[in-house]
């Protein structure tokens, strides 16, 4: 993909992810493994590499070490050129009027708002981290400047019971935004237009609104404070409809604008699920729009005497005389014989151990299912030893086990 223009992304991955506990237990939610070998917060920075954009910052925060580890050891793709790199951001507490942690997304870029400045670009892209997609957003880009836009956000309809969820935008005819209202109460199946959490700035603007607002009032974030702010003053704020959006590579049986919210284990597990079948709703097998994951050298994997049937089986795996039905199996994962699993996500390095059965649960990394487990059929057993999700899905949380199989 070509360098698009000159422009800064700031990914905002600083999320605790509260409702994917215990997923969340000793990691952010951007660093939550997906789909056998990623982490969420590759999705947002693929979709940047696809689009063109090389120079991005990642701001993280709450228990960061885990997703520090993983963008030092993935994201290594530093170009020739100064501009080319993915570097994270703690937050650094440079101003001595702001002695705290981000209190919101607007804050962290404030905070760091001397990237910007050394930076100089001309426009800055700010993206969340936390949502499973594919966006070109070279295309998003163009919008922003055939509009001669200050600001775009872009968008997606959702039904109005589920506005609560979203920052709401009232469009005009030419895709100017005449208000925005952060997360209202609303009902019924209408379709509304609502704010995915990733905008275009112009970078003078976004420098000029920060300082303006934050250095007088105490508001923090971009949905709540900043873009009704600049909505009411007249600015030229725009929304792109993500449905319009299209990647090289995708198929006809995907979904055409996949975007999932995995803000919950029920949804997180449903996302996973999403990627199996013959036509998936969001196929990971796309040569022009890659998600790049993180290369352990493993072995490849070894399935023996099993039934496997609608599975994704990563790298590494072992998998001896057992039966997996619409899973994902993680890299360096080992199934013992006599195994069956089902409707189920088994983390990497986990060793699932004979004559175990697995059913609608996650097993988070480096576990250790002790032969004989019977995981998923028994509510009463499941939450004494395990976390029991209101879905009635499974959760073991993070193991400590670091041997590994090769």
């Amino acid at each position: 993909m070509k360098k698009k223009g000159n422009i800064l992304a700031m990914v905002m991955a600083g999320g605790r992810g509260e409702r994917l506990f215990p997923l969340t237990l000793e990691r952010s939610k951007p660093s939550v493994p997906f789909g056998g070998k990623y982490r969420i917060v590759d999705f947002a920075l693929s979709n940047l590499i696809n689009s063109g954009i090389y120079s991005i910052y990642v701001l993280v925060q709450y228990k960061s070490q885990s997703l520090i580890e993983h963008i030092r050891t993935t994201w290594r793709k530093e170009g020739v050129l100064p501009q080319h790199f993915i570097t994270v951001v703690p937050p650094q507490m440079r101003r001595e009027d702001i002695q705290a942690w981000y209190r919101g997304t607007a804050d962290s870029v404030y905070q760091n708002i001397n990237l910007v400045y050394d930076f100089k670009p001309r426009m800055v892209a700010i993206f969340g981290s936390d949502h499973i997609y594919r966006m070109n957003i070279a295309e998003m880009i163009d919008f922003h400047l055939s509009k001669r836009a200050h600001v775009t956000i872009s968008t997606i309809p959702v039904v109005a019971k589920e506005a609560h969820k979203f920052g709401v935008l009232n469009l005009d005819s030419q895709k100017r935004v005449k208000s925005f209202k952060e997360k209202p109460r609303l009902t019924g199946n209408k379709a509304v237009c609502a704010s995915m959490g990733n905008y275009i700035f112009d970078a003078d603007i976004l420098i000029q609104t920060l300082e303006e607002i934050l250095e007088k009032k105490s508001a923090h974030d971009f949905g709540k404070d900043i873009l009704p702010y600049l909505v009411a003053k007249k600015m030229r704020v725009y929304g792109y409809d993500f449905s319009d959006n299209r990647i090289p590579g995708l198929r006809d049986y995907e979904d055409q604008y996949y975007w999932r919210d995995v803000g919950n284990i029920e949804s997180y597990w449903q996302a996973n699920m999403d990627l199996l079948g013959r036509h998936p709703k969001l196929d990971l097998f796309n040569k022009s729009w890659p998600i790049y994951a993180t290369d352990y050298n493993t072995p490849p994997g070894c399935i023996v005497g099993s039934q496997i049937d609608n599975a994704l089986i990563a790298d590494g795996a072992h998998v001896f005389e057992s039966k997996i039905k619409n899973s994902l199996i993680g890299r360096g994962v080992k199934i013992e014989e006599g195994c069956e699993i089902e409707d189920s996500i088994i983390m990497d390095f986990s060793v699932i151990k004979r004559h175990s059965r697995i059913k609608r649960a996650i097993v988070d990394r480096f576990n250790t299912v002790e032969k004989n487990s019977f995981i998923g059929f028994n509510r009463a057993s499941d939450s004494k030893k395990y976390y029991l999700d209101n879905s009635g899905i499974v959760v073991l949380k993070r193991g400590s086990r670091k041997e590994l199989y090769w």
